[in-house]
């Protein structure tokens, strides 16, 4: 269904799309990226849980998502064995879809005012160019509009992480104690002082880390943004100056967007090696633990379900290879595959038209997970994965790569 007829007059739309991939050095920084808002749920039970929540607010948005968090980080419940029914009840309650959608359109709760300068700088629209088509409510401009909806609102995604503490205590200090022998023996039978210290000091750092090792429950969650939601919001709640009756038909209405369950995963709450890190500083330890491991439901998610896969530019091509900003945090290893994408604009709309394979170089795969480089894991001084081109032609710089299940 064509939206635009539901557009009040005078109305300043998004702008076109034609000018998506104009410009080399625009590519190389500056994509359309699906969207993201990561709440927690921590339990007042569970051990060590203000140590979470504090570092879960200093964990950063992934770069491949545009970081659309809402007020609300953290959720606490009081008991163990919150359920998918209390979680979709809590995203009902407390209106979430309809938060997301109001921040898309920088909407002031007070007065009701909308703006679309998010969506344009996210889009990367020409302005001048869409408000000339919707001025003549051509086409072209309506299928702008509605690539809009579908690209970058309808890419709008909620992650909702459980933690739990996994209490290996007894066996980290009896890891501790081994390292602390380990280091003693070596020292005296070199006469090195400093191996003795080594040591001890990672005996300590092993025995501290014992209420730092968590694992991650994720549901994942998008917001439904379709021709029944666009048509009620442009028709009955945009406006562009203050508007009581569209500011209380939004209130009233929030019920009018809601989101779609995609599915969940677990991390296996294995190691993390905390090289690197002073035992003077134990958040960074917690922080570490927190960020690997919901790092790792962020690519299990994105394998498992193709809606939440994202594409990646290509920032350099040479010689039968291409560069890639991805790496092992995305799950990249050598048995992995992907395909190539072009962007095609036509009458407005972008689409993806798949042009070619690669699959990445066993020794040039980058180890860009959480401070990989603090810790000397290989690969991690790279700065992108380098992946042969395995099939496909004419593959260039701004085009983008996808995972292959």
């Amino acid at each position: 269904m064509r939206i635009f007829k539901y557009i009040a007059v005078g109305v300043v739309m998004i702008v076109s799309a034609s000018t998506l991939f104009a410009e080399t050095n625009e590519i190389e920084t500056q994509y359309r990226r699906p969207s993201m808002y990561s709440v927690l749920v921590s339990r007042t039970d569970q051990e060590h849980s203000a140590k979470i929540i504090d570092e879960f607010y200093n964990i950063e948005t992934p770069s491949q998502y545009n970081n659309h968090d809402l007020s609300i980080k953290v959720v606490t419940v009081p008991k163990k064995g919150t359920g998918e029914s209390d979680i979709d009840n809590w995203l009902k309650v407390n209106a979430i879809a309809s938060r997301l959608v109001g921040k898309w359109f920088d909407r002031d709760i007070f007065t009701g005012e909308c703006s679309l300068d998010l969506v344009k700088h996210r889009g990367l629209y020409n302005a001048t160019e869409f408000d000339k088509e919707l001025a003549a409510r051509s086409a072209r401009g309506i299928a702008m509009l509605e690539d809009a909806g579908e690209d970058l609102i309808g890419n709008t995604f909620v992650l909702v992480h459980e933690a739990s503490y996994i209490d290996h205590g007894k066996r980290s200090k009896v890891a501790g104690g081994i390292l602390r022998g380990l280091g003693l023996l070596a020292g005296v039978a070199l006469g090195s002082q400093s191996l003795v210290d080594m040591g001890d000091n990672l005996g300590s750092i092993t025995e501290s880390i014992k209420g730092f090792r968590v694992k991650f429950h994720t549901r994942l969650y998008r917001l439904v943004w379709d021709d029944e939601a666009s048509k009620i919001f442009y028709t009955q709640m945009w406006t562009q100056k203050p508007d009581e009756k569209k500011k209380m038909a939004f209130e009233d209405g929030r019920d009018t967007f809601h989101l779609e369950y995609i599915g969940e995963v677990t991390s296996s709450g294995s190691n993390t090696s905390f090289l690197g890190i002073s035992e003077k500083h134990p958040e960074i330890m917690v922080r570490k633990a927190c960020t690997r491991a919901i790092d790792d439901n962020i690519r299990d998610l994105q394998s498992n379900f193709e809606v939440f896969r994202v594409k990646s530019p290509i920032m350099a091509v040479r010689d039968g290879v291409i560069d890639v900003p991805i790496g092992m945090k995305e799950g990249i290893n050598a048995d992995s595959e992907y395909e190539v994408l072009e962007a095609v604009e036509k009458k407005g709309k972008i689409s993806y038209n798949r042009i070619g394979t690669v699959k990445p170089i066993n020794g040039k795969i980058w180890d860009n997970r959480y401070m990989a480089l603090e810790e000397g894991a290989p690969g991690a001084e790279l700065a992108c994965t380098t992946f042969k081109i395995t099939s496909g032609h004419n593959i260039e710089v701004g085009h983008f790569i996808r995972q292959i299940k």
